[in-house]
């Protein structure tokens, strides 16, 4: 029997659903609160401009004017002036990632200048960072003719030239930035959302009390919960190599084994974090939530995927830190597009590893044999 529609019964509805809302805390707290939280909080942390880039200055002149040459740059704002290793080229800077460019000022840039002559200087940007790169090349004009005006007042504005080169991505080909970055975003959302989802499913139809009624460890149970899971992950890893590969001819420079080595450390890492935000909420829907606010947005707003970790505020270049993305994009695109070794990737390889023990850890505590949640 049909009934005509009725906008009493339709209030009475709502009114019934807004006292459901009010009973229930979690409700309110994700519709009112997460979304000033997020907004807040990305807010603060993503910025387009491009600031302190880290540059080695090569004076091969060591003149007054050369010196002061170098001073527009490192007084610019952009740029935050470095001393290269002891021992190693300037160049290698670029290579171990303590430096984004390079400047060198030829032996006689003064004496070009005092004598009417064009003085050239050089410019190499790591390349590897597309979006970085982009940016730091739309400073370099505007410092140019800064250091034309002051060094060359009486002179042609054209007597300082700064040509520019970019290595491991010569052409800024942004293919070759964006999937080593993409592989590590896909990779670690859908391992986390495997093991979020696969073990909250299994605590909602009890099959998880059946496992924590016999006599096993919850380490036993945390290896044997992960190591399937890995094995996909790294099969994943494999397909996604290939796409990139010969999909998109993004070069690979580095080691393979040292790259599919890391992509289980960073498997585990991603994996852990499922499983723990699985055993700490025991529902698929509230764990397919959490998966998605942990493991989706940061990894593309804060782990250097799009926006460049060196130009957020100090607070959350540290916070970064605790991101297993933050560490595995570095590896990613260090393997990938420079070449980079374990030794060059000591940092990130140490970050991966520490966030992996601590997830680890924290999930086997977790598991206890009171099953009250």
């Amino acid at each position: 029997m049909s009934l005509d529609f009725s906008p009493g019964r339709a209030l009475a509805i709502a009114r019934k659903e807004i006292r459901h809302i009010l009973r229930d805390p979690f409700t309110l707290t994700l519709a009112l609160g997460l979304p000033l939280v997020l907004v807040v909080f990305f807010g603060f942390a993503i910025d387009f401009d491009v600031r302190g880039i880290t540059l080695v200055i090569h004076d091969s002149d060591k003149s007054r004017i050369s010196r002061q040459f170098a001073e527009i740059f490192a007084s610019s704002g952009y740029f935050l002036a470095v001393e290269p290793a002891p021992g190693s080229g300037v160049l290698r800077e670029l290579d171990t990632a303590r430096a984004s460019g390079v400047l060198l000022i030829k032996p006689d840039f003064a004496r070009r200048l005092i004598g009417g002559r064009t003085a050239q200087t050089q410019f190499v940007l790591d390349g590897a960072d597309n979006t970085r790169a982009s940016a730091i090349l739309g400073y370099l004009p505007g410092i140019l003719r800064a250091a034309r005006h002051r060094l060359t007042q009486d002179g042609p504005a054209e007597r300082i030239t700064l040509s520019t080169r970019f290595l491991y991505n010569h052409e800024l080909n942004t293919r070759w930035f964006v999937i080593p970055g993409l592989a590590v975003i896909v990779m670690g959302l859908l391992a986390i959302m495997l093991t979020a989802l696969t073990v909250a499913r299994e605590w909602e139809n009890g099959s998880m009390e059946l496992l924590l009624s016999t006599p096993v460890r919850p380490w036993e149970i945390i290896l044997g919960k992960l190591a399937p899971y890995l094995i996909l992950g790294l099969i994943g890893a494999v397909f996604i190599y290939l796409t990139a590969r010969l999909g998109f001819g993004v070069p690979f420079r580095g080691s393979h084994l040292l790259y599919f080595l890391l992509c289980l450390l960073f498997l585990t890492a991603s994996l852990a974090q499922g499983l723990l935000i699985s055993v700490a909420t025991r529902q698929q829907q509230l764990a397919m939530q959490l998966s998605i606010i942990t493991g989706l947005l940061p990894s593309l707003l804060l782990s250097g995927f799009v926006f460049p970790i060196e130009s957020m505020p100090v607070f959350f270049q540290y916070f970064t830190s605790i991101l297993s993305q933050k560490w595995f994009m570095m590896i990613s695109r260090g393997v990938f597009l420079q070449g980079s070794g374990a030794l060059d990737l000591a940092r990130p390889i140490l970050g991966l590893s520490v966030i992996a023990g601590v997830l680890l850890t924290v999930a086997a505590k977790r598991f206890k044999k009171d099953l009250e949640p």
